[in-house]
């Protein structure tokens, strides 16, 4: 695994009310520096008694990675629990003719690498950095450790895993059977509310071309569809930046009206 310098960590809000938050400002207080943003932001953890979040403040690694950089392969073994805090991360696969598959992209408040450490099974997939990314480690240990004291953590880490599996499932029916069309509005919408929900305009996590592999659909097709979209005053696109100018039109086309 390749990782760069550790930034500064971003400690959560402390006008939050749950005792969680609390724990974390008066251990960020405490100790004279932020606790990790892997605590404060990531729902799983929102819940935390106070000598849990300890625990895991005492565990948990953060590191910077930089973009295009390798977080684990396909085949690594690993017993280690990733938590992205900021960035995109990308889980891939190689076709037999080497061409790079996206099997699913990773946004800030998602973990990964679950499925090894829990099985203690290599890796399925290669994992990296689609832009700079904040990504925490905790050992397994320690992981399970965490959720042997706080049965409510365990049970947010069990609905975490169902949901991302709800997701997968949700995702394979969107490509086998709806056109390009709305593939395309529905990730365009997927996107906009990982990365801000109240904001019209965002920047695509990944190229174009990779966006075109997400969505079952050729580079050129990508162009064309994303083309007739702006051409009717849908969205604008200028490079890797959507603005969505008509959000219930792409809403109708996604079937989510």
């Amino acid at each position: 695994m390749v990782f760069t310098h550790t930034p500064p960590a971003i400690a959560g809000p402390c006008t939050s009310e749950t005792s969680s938050a609390s724990a974390i400002c008066a251990l960020s207080r405490s100790s004279g520096r932020p606790v990790p943003s892997c605590l404060s932001r990531v729902p799983v953890f929102s819940q935390l008694r106070p000598e849990e979040v300890h625990l895991l403040h005492s565990v948990m690694r953060p590191r910077h990675s930089s973009k295009g950089e390798v977080i684990f392969r396909e085949g690594d073994r690993s017993d280690t629990l990733y938590v992205l805090s900021r960035g995109v991360v990308k889980l891939t696969k190689l076709a037999d003719n080497g061409k790079e598959h996206i099997l699913r992209l990773l946004f800030p408040g998602d973990f990964f690498g679950q499925f090894s450490l829990l099985q203690e099974k290599p890796h399925y997939a290669n994992a990296s950095t689609a832009d700079e990314a904040d990504i925490c480690r905790i050992h397994r240990a320690d992981f399970l450790e965490v959720l042997r004291r706080s049965p409510d953590t365990a049970a947010r880490f069990m609905s975490a895993l169902s949901s991302q599996l709800e997701e997968a499932d949700s995702w394979a029916s969107v490509l086998t059977l709806l056109e390009a069309e709305r593939r395309l509005a529905k990730m365009l919408l997927y996107f906009r509310q990982k990365t801000d929900p109240s904001a019209n305009e965002f920047k695509l996590p990944v190229s174009k071309k990779e966006l075109a592999g997400v969505i079952g659909a050729t580079p050129e097709t990508l162009s064309r569809k994303l083309g007739q979209l702006a051409d009717a005053g849908i969205v604008s696109v200028s490079r890797r930046v959507i603005r969505i100018r008509k959000e219930a039109e792409l809403r109708r086309l996604a079937g989510e009206d």
